[in-house]
């Protein structure tokens, strides 16, 4: 018989996917507490209501060490990682934070030292990883079907309403260290044997700085793999308001020596038009007209449950504390990779010249 832990559960950050994912915990059979927090007390009642949640706070510290606690997730904005990130840690508890870690790879590198003195578990919120095709795309790689992985393209386009929300939060977090980085893991993690060692890139810009955020409407790089293998990146997070996308529209080809995988996430054989607007999953009082079906990033409501890659996540991680089950949740040292790529990118772009890999310091 499966020995299973109870649960209780920190939700730190009470927007839109530290509620999803208190939502989430909420219906999950291990978990027996709740407790909540967000620097906005009436995001955390509100939030701590609609769960149950036993406790509300806009203490972070206070609600991460409650005696009930013995897991953390960390959901608020990329530039408050840091701080509750470290707090579960010092006291023991493991942490599912968002994506990236951290803004910089220096918070990166603390997070990574604190977790491996301490031995606590930290895992990173890349949840491309958990949607259908790209699990379905992985097992065919261990399986070998597809032979030695020699080159990917994977580009990403979004509406510039969801860039300046999050250029709104906060102004590091960019189309490419907070959207792109996404696709750099899933490069990373289908790759598997090896880890980007040179990038070039190229950018342009005008929409997005015109609205005061000086960032690049179009990125384009190319990563070249310590085995060899290239992978072309692309993001443009500057397409219309109003485009049908609620989230990521994405395609992503995968070369292998003996097969290959083409993988169309652009959910435009899913279309619908609605006289009365469709609400944007991130984005409130922004309805659109014209909808991709299934393009939120995170997943989508259906008849009272949430299905998508947040949910399957979600649930993953929730199984491994609760069973010990195997998860495929990134490690802080694959997000910390992740992180560097896309600031190696950024400065590529900046530069107009070839960036090393790794960094220096």
């Amino acid at each position: 018989m499966i020995e299973r832990k109870q649960l209780g559960i920190a939700v730190i950050g009470s927007g839109r996917i530290g509620t999803l994912r208190s939502r989430l915990a909420a219906e999950h059979p291990a978990v027996r507490f709740i407790a909540v927090s967000d620097l906005v007390e009436a995001n955390a009642q509100k939030l701590a209501k609609a769960v149950g949640a036993s406790v509300a706070s806009t203490d972070n510290r206070a609600i991460i060490a409650h005696p009930e606690v013995n897991a953390v997730i960390v959901s608020t904005s990329e530039g408050e990682h840091l701080d509750a990130v470290l707090a579960a840690i010092e006291l023991g508890k493991p942490v599912l934070v968002e994506k990236p870690i951290a803004l910089t790879t220096a918070d990166a590198d603390r997070i990574i030292a604190a977790s491996t003195k301490a031995g606590v578990e930290v895992r990173v919120g890349y949840s491309r990883r958990y949607k259908d095709r790209y699990l379905l795309a992985k097992e065919q790689i261990v399986q070998g079907r597809i032979g030695r992985v020699i080159g990917a393209a994977m580009r990403v386009y979004n509406s510039r309403s969801q860039a300046l929300a999050m250029l709104g939060r906060n102004p590091h977090a960019t189309p490419v260290v907070d959207a792109l980085t996404y696709y750099v893991d899933l490069a990373n993690w289908l790759l598997d044997t090896g880890s980007p060692v040179e990038v070039y890139a190229r950018g342009q810009k005008g929409v997005l700085k015109a609205a005061g955020h000086d960032v690049d409407d179009v990125s384009w790089a190319i990563l070249s793999y310590s085995n060899g293998a290239v992978v072309n990146l692309g993001v443009c997070y500057a397409l219309p308001e109003k485009y049908p996308s609620l989230g990521h529209a994405a395609r992503v080809e995968i070369l292998g020596s003996e097969g290959v995988m083409i993988l169309d996430d652009d959910h435009t054989d899913q279309i619908m038009y609605s006289e009365k607007g469709v609400p944007h999953v991130y984005l409130p009082d922004h309805n659109v007209n014209m909808v991709f079906m299934g393009s939120g990033t995170p997943g989508d409501w259906a008849l009272g449950d949430f299905w998508g890659p947040i949910a399957n996540e979600t649930r993953a991680w929730l199984d491994h504390l609760a069973t010990g089950k195997k998860c495929v949740l990134a490690t802080p040292q694959e997000a910390r990779a992740n992180l560097e790529t896309t600031l190696a990118i950024e400065l590529a772009a900046d530069t107009g010249r070839q960036v090393k890999l790794p960094l220096s310091a």
